[in-house]
């Protein structure tokens, strides 16, 4: 039987309460909610990527692939992401985005995906992602 690990990237700082960025058990690698903070500063609080949707949206991407890559994963292991937004009139602006940062990675095939309004992100954060990844 496989054990379960935690995955933090060193990019990432270190989870307020029980619970880990990523968790790997087996050939299955879940990424918990990422948002745009930028790469973790010892001594400092997180920091927002910027104001845009753009700028949160790559840090983002940036955030769940350092979870992937952590347990071994490229995004062409991911099966399913979940997309939260905390504006309807941003999924117009977030699928250009995703589209385009996707086409520049060379997606052999896009994973499942949803994307819902939430509105219970910190103040200033406009995207959250989490991501599910089968390693072959």
């Amino acid at each position: 039987m496989s054990e379960k690990i935690a995955l933090t990237p060193a990019t990432h700082t270190t989870p307020p309460a029980k619970f880990s960025h990523g968790v790997k058990k087996g050939n299955i690698l879940q990424v918990a909610g990422q948002v745009g903070f930028l790469p973790a500063v010892e001594g400092q609080p997180p920091t927002p990527a910027g104001p845009t949707l753009r700028e949160q949206t790559l840090q983002t991407f940036a955030n769940v692939r350092a979870i992937l890559e952590e347990g071994g994963a490229t995004w062409d292991d991911v099966m399913m992401m979940r997309v939260y937004l905390t504006d309807v009139d941003h999924f117009a602006e977030m699928n250009e985005i995703y589209n385009a940062y996707f086409e520049e990675q060379g997606f052999t095939a896009a994973p499942a995906a949803r994307t819902t309004v939430y509105v219970g992100l910190p103040k200033g954060l406009l995207i959250e992602i989490d991501a599910l990844a089968v390693l072959s």
